[in-house]
């Protein structure tokens, strides 16, 4: 299928916001799926009618349309739900979509409570589902749809699960409730509390108080009285069927961090961490000069990497019928005590002209962290005699899937995961097939994210396997299926497939040519995509399993959908490191001739995230800046923007090729790419810029750094410049600590190798950066002052977080960034 690109004079987006929306004719872009190597030849960018210019660009972004956000079924399976929500507007507005193409409806507040259920908890025989909103607690009747509130208070429901009796237990803080389905009565079932446990009457023990109870007849009864008091209450609890629970004391040094309850409701699984740890130290503060009184307001923020010393977690095991308290041993984890970084420490040593001697120790654990699951790290089975926990250590090289024996609080490792350089924090999701003894789970140990199933005792069995990568996984309703998200086609197409347990046979569901994402309908039957192309953003689209696609929504404005947009290439670079290949998107020059005389400036875009896909077949999550790659071509620059080594979807040896040197292998493929564009598209490799934000803006100095002739100007947007300052769940991944691996931290820190700098460079950072500290910027400021570089300049941005929210902020930056490439390239 072939798109139809209307030229249509862009006019409309003169205006501020255009959100209104008009039919498309369904067709989506051909897509080619080859990769391009050397002299390939590439197509000509369409002509425009008019020009892009940066106020349209960098315009309050709700011209493009307001999209449907947060997508998923009604529990029919009739409909859909999704929100959507203005640029800066402080609320969200919600709509259901009928299947049947009917328009969609606003949903008015007093329907809201009835429509928040995507994260309910169905019971054994699937006809009710249990769910929270705005922290109380429902139940709905899955046959008369029916919705009934359970509760209405202001302490918030934390979480919520069918028993096998029918009953629901809840959970608020530390403490679990059970409503009794016959009766209504709730009932607290566990009541955990993170203090000593009181002592009770206590018998005297020195010589003056054992004196006083003999001689004085007063105290000696008072001290009878209380202790048959004592035993009275002790007694009463036993056998009044009234009284609730007793109290768990857990000790006054920790903390509870989660949760979870099995489906019988005897056994508690409790995570706990030591209280003293805080994501935050009392100096980790963020200036904001633009208080609304008119001072400057000390804003938390979180820890730095060189001073987050995480001491992971420990499992208590609560046996709510015994009232027996184990600790889960972690014996049982292999590995559990090697000394994994013993390489990176003798390394380490040695550079210090010291040695280092290897010795074993218990190693620092906690439950699972996927920065993108839904899920429990702790997964029980549905009879709730078996469960599973997912740990990972806190050195971030290994994971692990292991059982636990309810009768000794002992762990059995059921798979281990082991990297050199770090496992990675998605592909985690994990659970076990319905009435089983059979875990699945997702591993990247062949080098790409597979599923696999693993029954107790036996070796792990591959459902899928290939230099693909897949994600997503959903165990479909009837347990005969995994269905799953893979790029099997083109590392930058994603599809959706299943997998039939029983016989492993693969079927691929959809023909998407581009990024999707999808939810499985509650009956199996169907797909809910949100899908997008090069030029098309992401909008709903439903897919019957062995159907036709139908498109749901069209919230894309006329303005955007109507202009001749530049799809780029996706091309594959050829590494002159040992990489293989390289992809990434290219965008041509108005008027485009590969044989003409005056070669090409160009410019190189580095994405930020480190981990993540830029050079794919969807619409970029950068939109701004495809907007602003249009532009630069309309003006005569090449643009490339690659997926350099540390990026996603390529498998886990293209992940992890950053491990204790970022900076080094990217830049390596930047090179490649300005030599590729100079052989294959007519570029002047004398008049290359690069920019990019955060990661993007860290590469950019490693670049400008390292390889001064490389780039003739650079832009660094909210960027790294110090990995020691940045946080500890991402850099302790790549770069270890900096107490372990200072090496590491010297060698990929730019503010090391700000010496380097011989070429025009730009700096701009948001003041109020939480994530990338305005410090980072201020500190390599005052580097290059010191080692008196005349070449770079700076922009602040005093209410700008991270992401920049405001307009007026992006369309600044990037008047700055444009100026610098004219200056510089032309």
């Amino acid at each position: 299928m072939k798109s139809v690109i209307r030229h249509v004079g862009l006019s409309a987006l003169s205006l501020a916001v255009l959100a209104g929306c008009s039919s498309i004719d369904g067709s989506t872009e051909q897509i080619q799926t080859t990769n391009q190597a050397a002299q390939v030849a590439l197509s000509a960018p369409p002509q425009v009618d008019q020009a892009l210019t940066l106020n349209q660009i960098m315009a309050n972004p709700d011209w493009m349309g307001l999209f449907a956000k947060g997508a998923y079924w009604s529990d029919d399976g009739q409909s859909v739900y999704f929100a959507r929500q203005a640029h800066g507007a402080p609320t969200k507005t919600y709509y259901q979509q009928s299947i049947d193409g009917t328009a969609a409806s606003e949903l008015t507040l007093n329907q809201l409570h009835s429509a928040d259920q995507r994260r309910g908890v169905l019971n054994n025989d699937k006809a009710r589902k249990a769910y929270i909103y705005q922290g109380n607690l429902f139940v709905k009747d899955l046959t008369s749809a029916k919705v009934t509130q359970l509760t209405r208070q202001n302490t918030a429901v934390d979480g919520v699960r069918f028993l096998n009796s029918g009953d629901i237990a809840y959970w608020q803080g530390d403490n679990i409730f059970k409503i009794h389905q016959d009766s209504g009565l709730v009932e607290q079932i566990a009541n955990i509390k993170m203090a000593a446990e009181p002592k009770g009457v206590q018998e005297p023990s020195s010589y003056i108080a054992k004196q006083q109870h003999r001689l004085i007849q007063y105290v000696a009864m008072q001290q009878e009285n209380a202790k048959s008091k004592q035993d009275y209450k002790a007694e009463l609890a036993k056998s009044d069927p009234t009284i609730s629970a007793k109290t768990w004391y857990l000790g006054d040094k920790e903390v509870v961090t989660d949760l979870s309850l099995s489906p019988d409701g005897r056994y508690v699984i409790v995570a706990l961490k030591d209280k003293e740890y805080s994501w935050r130290s009392d100096h980790d503060i963020m200036p904001n000069y633009l208080g609304k009184d008119g001072y400057v307001d000390a804003v938390p923020a979180r820890a730095r990497v060189a001073e987050d010393k995480n001491p992971g977690e420990r499992l208590v095991l609560l046996d709510l019928e015994t009232h027996a308290k184990k600790d889960i041993t972690i014996e049982g984890l292999t590995g559990f005590d090697e000394d994994v970084l013993v390489a990176v420490k003798a390394e380490n040593a040695k550079a210090k002209g010291e040695s280092y001697k290897s010795e074993k120790a218990p190693r620092n654990l906690q439950l699972m962290q996927d920065w993108g699951w839904s899920q429990s790290a702790i997964q029980w089975t549905e009879s709730g005699d078996k469960v599973a926990v997912m740990l990972e250590a806190v050195d971030n090289k290994d994971r692990w899937i292991a059982t636990v024996n309810l009768d000794k609080g002992s762990l059995t490792t059921q798979h281990r995961l082991h990297d050199d350089a770090w496992v990675n924090y998605n592909f985690n999701q994990y659970g076990w097939l319905p009435n089983s003894d059979s875990l699945y789970y997702l591993s990247e140990e062949t080098g790409f994210s597979h599923i696999y199933l693993k029954e107790q005792g036996e070796k792990p069995k591959a459902l899928t396997q290939g230099k693909y990568v897949v994600s997503d996984i959903t165990l479909g309703p009837k347990a005969q299926f995994i269905y799953y998200k893979a790029n099997k086609t083109h590392p930058g197409i994603d599809n959706v497939y299943r997998v039939e347990i029983a016989t492993g046979k693969d079927e691929q569901l959809t023909q998407w040519q581009g990024q999707l994402d999808y939810t499985l309908s509650p009956d199996g039957t169907a797909l809910l995509l949100n899908a997008s192309t090069r030029i098309q953003p992401a909008e709903l689209f439903v897919q019957p399993i062995g159907g036709k696609l139908k498109q749901l929504t069209d919230y894309t404005s006329d303005a955007f959908k109507h202009y001749a947009w530049q799809a780029p290439e996706v091309v594959a670079v050829p590494s002159t490191h040992g990489a293989g290949e390289v992809y990434a998107r290219v965008y041509l020059p108005q008027g485009y001739d590969k044989n003409s005389a005056d070669k090409y400036p160009a410019v190189i875009f580095n994405h930020g995230a480190g981990y993540l896909q830029n050079a794919h077949y969807g619409f970029s999550g950068y939109f701004r800046e495809f907007m602003f790659h249009n532009l630069l071509a309309q003006q005569g620059y090449v643009v490339m923007d690659m997926d350099y080594r540390g990026s996603k979807g390529y498998g886990r040896d293209w992940r992890t090729a950053v491990y204790r040197q970022m900076g080094t292998p990217e830049v390596e493929d930047l090179k490649d790419g300005v030599n590729w564009m100079a052989t294959n598209v007519n570029v002047d490799a004398g008049k290359v810029g690069t920019y990019g934000g955060s990661y993007g803006g860290f590469l950019t100095f490693m670049a400008l750094f390292n390889e001064p002739e490389l780039f003739q100007a650079g832009a660094a947007l909210r960027p790294v410049t110090d990995w020691a300052h940045y946080n500890a769940p991402y850099t302790s991944n790549i770069l270890n600590t900096p107490d372990v691996d200072p090496i590491a931290y010297e060698r990929s820190s730019p503010i090391e190798h700000a010496q380097g700098l011989q070429k025009p460079l730009l700096i701009m950072s948001g003041v109020l950066d939480d994530n990338v500290f305005f410090q980072d910027s201020v500190r390599l400021v005052q580097r290059l002052i010191e080692l008196e570089k005349p070449m770079f300049e700076t922009a602040i941005y005093p209410v700008e977080p991270h992401g920049f929210r405001q307009p007026s902020s992006w369309l600044d930056e990037y008047r700055r960034i444009h100026k610098l490439f004219e200056q510089e390239l032309k």
